[in-house]
């Protein structure tokens, strides 16, 4: 399974915020550190504040924070939101002549449930620690996220 990019900078945001600091975080400085367009960043930042993930505060000296209650939050759980409930495989779009027989559909889908229950063993806290205080500004995006 491949994360989609909304998933991939939703989990870089989540794991930036985290780290404690007086003022909140910008949009401009989260997308200049991660390497990620500020219009893509603003549509991410807005569907974690409706899940109540972040705390976004508008206007001058407003900005970005995690909420405490989402370090608590299970890893596939904040994976299966962003991705969607999208399927691996799409059978009725086109329809697929080898839908009667198949059996491919249902043992993707059990893998796919034990990869969000795999992910379900660790809290955004979890890899928090496992990765450690990080200087984001010199590492490249690629390494920001270490699962």
């Amino acid at each position: 399974m491949q994360l989609n990019k909304f998933t991939d900078y939703a989990l870089r945001i989540l794991m930036y915020v985290s780290r404690p600091r007086e003022l909140p975080y910008t949009i401009a400085e989260i997308a200049q550190d991660l390497h990620v367009s500020q219009n893509h960043l603003v549509k991410i930042v807005h569907f974690m504040g409706k899940q109540d993930w972040i705390i976004t505060t508008r206007g001058k000296g407003g900005g970005i924070r995690l909420n405490p209650s989402a370090l608590h939050m299970r890893l596939g759980e904040i994976v299966r939101t962003l991705q969607g409930g999208s399927p691996i495989v799409e059978c009725n779009t086109p329809p697929c002549v080898l839908r009667a027989g198949c059996g491919l559909k249902g043992i993707l889908d059990q893998a796919l449930e034990q990869f969000y229950d795999s992910l379900n063993q660790y809290s955004l806290q979890d890899i928090l620690q496992r990765s450690g205080p990080a200087n984001f500004t010199t590492q490249s995006p690629i390494q920001l996220i270490n699962l």
